[in-house]
């Protein structure tokens, strides 16, 4: 069964909650529900930054991906991290992605930076995700987090990691991207 790579950062990995209350085990109860034949994979990890996913991605390729969702950079800007490195690496991510799995569908998770970074590095890292997802002909979740940033009561106490009731809404903003890409694929019966 061809899989739906996430490679993501503690959001995806779903910090401080059980893996099945994390966003993309919940993609995978909407995939069966759907009659969708896929095996979701989640491969986040808490702190991951691009660096690190580009690093991991080749023995991530080792299986058949029919999707890879990419959730990755917030960590980058949570360091200040120069964003033309970000860039890079996660074109490199698709890059290979792309030469190992010429059929696979790919879908960006946009994120945001924190203000304190100041305006233009705000603006440049919204930016990479939407550039990055017309420049690879990539499906765009603008806002991973919409509907779910600075809400207290979809967070935990932390502020920045999604309740199991916030990973719920990640799940719906996933899957109003994904539903139709699949749809357009075929539903691998």
């Amino acid at each position: 069964m061809p899989a739906i790579l996430f490679l993501g950062t503690s959001l995806t990995a779903g910090y401080g909650l059980a893996p099945e209350q994390a966003y993309p085990a919940r993609i995978q109860e909407k995939l069966d529900s759907a009659g969708f034949r896929y095996h979701v994979v989640n491969a986040g990890v808490s702190g991951e930054t691009s660096a690190g996913g580009l690093r991991r991605i080749d023995w991530l390729l080792g299986r058949p991906i029919r999707v890879l969702v990419l959730e990755l950079g917030a960590n980058d800007a949570l360091r200040g991290q120069d964003l033309g490195q970000t860039r890079r690496n996660l074109q490199a991510i698709i890059a290979r992605t792309r030469r190992s799995q010429p059929d696979a569908r790919i879908v960006i998770a946009g994120m945001e930076a924190p203000p304190n970074l100041g305006e233009d590095y705000t603006r440049e890292f919204r930016n990479l995700f939407v550039e990055l997802a017309r420049a690879n002909g990539a499906a765009l979740i603008p806002f991973l987090l919409e509907g779910v940033a600075a809400v207290p009561e979809l967070n935990q106490t932390d502020g920045i990691h999604p309740t199991a009731r916030g990973q719920r809404i990640l799940a719906d903003n996933v899957w109003r991207m994904l539903e139709p890409l699949l749809q357009e694929t075929g539903r691998m019966r």
